[in-house]
């Protein structure tokens, strides 16, 4: 089939043959047809096949009979990240380069003036991240219930990073007659239900098993120490004639540590995370694409921002904690039908995530070695149950003790690193100061004395309660300290509001004898109460 027999119009397949592109993917082949006709997808296809092109074909040409209004978008389309919002926007501004429709870009790190004028000229299509988007709308610069068209664009990591909220916000906005095209790479349950809420009697298009890897790509993975980590990453580089590659972390704080290293090395490597400036972060992916970087550093923001026709290499430098992260990471090289090879460097503390990994693509991950570097045991289910009820289990003590060392010279958990276990012994206790010896003395010898205190003034009804419960404030303002008596002042004769003075109890006193008076548990007791009653 060819891109002519979809149904498109003349300029559209004029533009895609410009682009060079003849057949359609399988996702635009079943979904293109749909869509033109007006009604609801939820469609589900691995990365890299081609998603984009299925929803922005068709958009062009709904969209070629009407005329945008300031501020008052005809059509929107939400993605995760910045990146990927770019890479749509650059794959309209490619495909509808013969139809006369304005554009508009959303994001973080770009100047919102600028982006309100280009929403005062009226767009057609806006392409927004959902908090940039929201931004907007707050401000009233932009309004939503003219929109016709939706596209939730890789929904299931918009749950991931937590937008769903913004997203539902967002939707309560648009009118409830239109059409709305959910996209995803995952079909879960959670998936499922969020598409129930945005979606009315979807055409459900599945043209690859949620979750799967594609099929061109060569996986393997490498067990190492965690401290031998960037000695592996360079052996397998050399050893494998890797020219360049996407090299992925999961915190964005080792991304710099790893930078460094590469540099450091001879490599020309650039970094890409969530702290650069946008501006930074383009320029980066511009050179990556241009060659001129070789190893572009990433953690998972750029996992799904970053579309190379040929990028041969992607490398893992930590196992992904999330098995559907390990999907979308791998998805960057062995698009569009093309070969690629997926490196993962492993601890033996990671089996239990690529286990995960193995159970959500079906595949197994060959093991591979690298000349010159100890490869050690993945630990066995045992040991893995061991660690989790919180023992050592053998090799997993070997392997926590030395994770972590190569970042700076400090721990996992304090550079930013993989996280390690918290150690098993308690540490040392110091053994408090000795009491002077004269303390000491007294104490041994002296009669235990009734503990001085001031007695609560009778108009603060909270004195009494907030004494039994060792509260109130030390005359260092510091609450829970006892209060105290001026040094001038003796306990004795402490005044009460009454005029009668206080005589201090002896802590353990339950009841006083002769008198029928219980004692308030430690507390001083006025002298008017232990008088004995008059006569009459």
């Amino acid at each position: 089939m060819n891109f002519s027999d979809l149904g498109l119009s003349p300029e559209v397949l004029r533009a895609v043959e410009e682009a060079g592109y003849s057949q359609p993917t399988p996702i635009q082949e079943k979904a293109i047809p749909v869509v033109l006709t007006g009604r609801d997808v939820m469609g589900c296809a691995q990365t890299g096949t081609g998603k984009t092109a299925s929803f922005a074909l068709p958009m062009l040409d709904i969209l070629a009979s009407g005329r945008a209004r300031a501020r008052m978008p005809r059509a929107l389309i939400l993605e995760p990240t910045r990146e990927l919002a770019a890479q749509v926007a650059e794959a309209f501004a490619e495909y509808g380069k013969y139809r006369d429709l304005q554009l508009a870009l959303l994001i973080g790190g770009v100047s919102m003036d600028e982006q309100s004028k280009q929403l005062e000229r009226g767009a057609d299509i806006l392409i927004a991240t959902p908090g940039r988007l929201l931004d907007h709308v707050d401000r009233g610069q932009v309004m939503l219930h003219g929109t016709k068209m939706l596209v939730i664009d890789e929904t299931d990591r918009m749950l991931d990073m937590g937008f769903i909220p913004d997203v539902q916000r967002i939707v309560k906005q648009l009118p409830p007659l239109r059409q709305t095209l959910f996209f995803s790479a995952t079909l879960s349950p959670e998936i499922r239900a969020l598409g129930a809420e945005f979606v009315h009697n979807p055409k459900e298009i599945t043209v690859a098993p949620p979750s799967t890897t594609a099929s061109a790509v060569r996986a393997a993975v490498l067990f190492v120490r965690e401290e031998e980590k960037r000695e592996a990453l360079r052996r397998i580089i050399a050893q494998e004639n890797v020219e360049q590659a996407i090299i992925f972390l999961n915190r964005k704080r080792d991304v710099d540590i790893l930078l460094k290293s590469m540099r450091k090395h001879g490599f020309a490597a650039s970094a890409i995370h969530g702290d650069l400036a946008q501006s930074v972060r383009t320029e980066t992916l511009e050179k990556f694409k241009a060659g001129e970087v070789k190893f572009l550093i990433a953690s998972d923001v750029a996992a799904r921002g970053i579309d190379i026709e040929s990028l041969p290499w992607v490398i893992n430098f930590d196992v992904p904690f999330n098995a559907e992260d390990y999907v979308h990471r791998i998805g960057r090289t062995g698009r569009a039908g093309r070969s690629g090879s997926a490196f993962t460097l492993a601890t033996p503390d990671d089996a239990r995530n690529l286990a995960d990994i193995v159970k959500l693509t079906g595949k197994e991950i060959p093991t591979i070695t690298i000349e010159g570097i100890e490869t050690p045991a993945p630990l066995t289910e045992e040991e893995q149950s061991g660690r989790r009820r919180g023992g050592r289990g053998g090799r997993a003590g070997s392997a926590r003790s030395s994770s972590g060392r190569e970042r700076g010279g400090r721990s996992g958990a304090s550079s930013g690193g993989r996280r390690e276990p918290r150690a098993r012994h308690p540490a040392p206790v110091e053994a408090a100061p000795e009491a002077p010896a004269v303390a000491v003395a007294a104490e041994s010898t002296a009669e235990p004395k009734p503990r001085a205190e001031a007695a609560p003034r009778a108009d603060h009804p909270r004195g009494e309660r907030n004494r039994r419960r060792g509260g109130g404030r030390s005359e260092h303002g510091e609450r829970g300290g006892e209060r105290r008596p001026p040094p001038d002042r003796a306990p004795s004769q402490t005044p009460h509001r009454g005029g009668e003075p206080v005589v201090p109890t002896a802590r353990p006193t339950t009841q006083r004898e002769g008198t029928g008076v219980p004692a308030f548990s430690g507390s001083p007791v006025p002298a008017f109460l232990l008088r004995n009653p008059p006569k009459r």
